[in-house]
């Protein structure tokens, strides 16, 4: 029988997950906290395991690191509300299989623990991973043939399409630039189908979950025996996709040492695996993407600014999807399409109601929230449609959040409290009406005025919309 553990402070939820798992023939265990938890993991192996993100005194980025120092094959899955996706994404990248969001549907759990089983069954061994390695290039190529890049009609998106088109037929580095979840490796597949590398690898690496102390390997490759663990010779990401398109996402978060290395490949046009003496020559085209402004990093040293210079040949900005409402239901039915495939169900449509709350979203987590709220609608819904009761509540009755920003106010002159007070209240009147897309009414509603009084203060503060 596989075993599970489920670490959640709320009692009620892990009832719930234990008698349901137990019914679908799981041995589960429950942990309540960090200091519960970590006893069980060191007594016991868990195919899986369920860990809420807002524990007691730990963050969920602590406790998976935890996790995975004492059972790194574990799968863990996370638990989140909506107002943590955005965290939950990042924690995918530090080594989390999945994540789940509150309220919780025990067949989407199961679902997500099942797919996570068989991703571990199908794992290769130690003997196999060398000659998968050789198999690589044409497994990416299948993988990112699937993943089409779905053309938006807004004027942003429009823009988006121009520049793919204008810099794919050349080698020229690109950065694209964009929010967490705007669909940037899209973007940089996109790209390499329409060069002339399309027939030859796209790899796509992701520098945030990238070892500090395994980064050269995973980049430049190793000969056997170079370090301890390397049992066997093995390539480089950059080897792996000679010919074609090295992508790599979140390049701000690559380590001072690794952008040298980085830097010497792309001037020289040569690679080095740890461990050898000679260099291997390659003729890779180089895509980076961040969500961070790399200028600063450099300015602060943080990034080597003549490496920006070297991989800012040219630049595409991806905007975020609250400002392209055009093209919500676009990317929504594209999802739709794939939750129907990978779900065997056949749900044909959204109902009117269902796209106009789709539609009028914030989307803090861009594409990729859209994505899993598109397939958590299409698993719960019972015949052809998605209707509203297939969304969750924290979609069709969002919060919205006025956040303070009290660097602003440092080195300011506070003394006339009704200026602090006007440029406060200023603010908190534009966060909302961007949040509600620009709807006055829904914007009074959120700040609990009248329309009337709304107009009054937009007229004051100088706020034409």
């Amino acid at each position: 029988m596989r075993k599970i553990l489920i670490i959640d402070d709320d009692f009620d939820i892990c009832l719930l997950l234990q008698k349901f798992l137990s019914k679908n023939d799981f041995e589960v265990d429950v942990a309540h906290s960090s200091k519960d938890a970590l006893p069980l993991l060191k007594q016991n192996f868990y195919e899986v395991i369920l860990c809420d993100y807002r524990l007691p005194k730990i963050t969920g980025t602590e406790m998976l690191e935890k996790i995975k120092e004492i059972h790194p094959s574990t799968a863990v899955i996370i638990i989140t509300g909506y107002s943590d996706v955005r965290t939950a994404v990042s924690i995918l990248k530090k080594g989390a299989f999945d994540y789940v969001t509150k309220p919780l549907f025990p067949d989407e759990i199961l679902m997500t623990i099942n797919r996570a089983i068989k991703q571990k069954e199908n794992a290769p061994t130690a003997s196999q991973v060398t000659s998968q390695i050789n198999t690589l290039e044409k497994a990416k190529k299948k993988v990112f043939n699937r993943k089409v890049f779905v053309k938006g009609k807004s004027k942003q998106a429009e823009t988006v399409q121009k520049h793919v088109d204008l810099i794919a037929p050349t080698d020229m580095s690109v950065i694209i630039l964009g929010e967490t979840g705007t669909g940037k490796e899209f973007v940089a597949n996109a790209i390499h189908q329409k060069s002339k590398r399309a027939g030859h690898p796209f790899v796509a690496i992701d520098c945030g979950a990238l070892p500090k102390d395994l980064a050269g390997s995973e980049l430049f490759g190793h000969l056997k025996g170079s370090f301890t663990g390397a049992l066997t010779d093995k390539k480089g990401s950059f080897e792996i996709a000679n010919g074609g398109t090295l992508f790599l996402d979140e390049i701000g978060n690559l380590s001072y040492d690794n952008q040298i290395k980085l830097l010497r490949v792309l001037q020289e046009r040569k690679i080095k695996p740890i461990g050898g003496n000679k260099d291997i020559e390659i003729d890779v085209r180089i895509i980076t993407a961040t969500n961070e402004d790399l200028k600063v990093a450099a300015r602060k040293s943080n990034f080597r600014e003549d490496l920006y210079h070297r991989l800012n040949e040219f630049k595409i900005e991806l905007a975020p999807l609250r400002e392209r409402r055009t093209d919500i239901m676009l990317f929504a039915e594209h999802f739709l399409a794939l939750a129907n495939e990978e779900l065997d169900k056949e749900v044909g449509e959204f109902t009117p109601e269902a796209k106009h709350i789709l539609r009028e979203y914030y989307w803090h987590g861009n594409l990729r929230e859209l994505g899993n709220v598109v397939k958590r609608a299409v698993l719960l819904a019972q015949g052809d449609q998605v209707t509203t009761e297939c969304l969750p509540q924290e979609i069709i009755n969002p919060e919205y959040i006025i956040v303070t920003d009290e660097q602003e106010a440092e080195g300011k002159d506070l003394t006339d409290l009704k200026e602090v007070a006007e440029q406060a209240e200023r603010k908190a009147i534009l966060q909302v009406l961007e949040k509600t897309g620009y709807n006055k009414t829904k914007t009074a509603k959120v700040l609990n005025i009248d329309r009337k009084t709304l107009y009054n203060k937009l007229k004051a503060f100088g706020i034409d919309i």
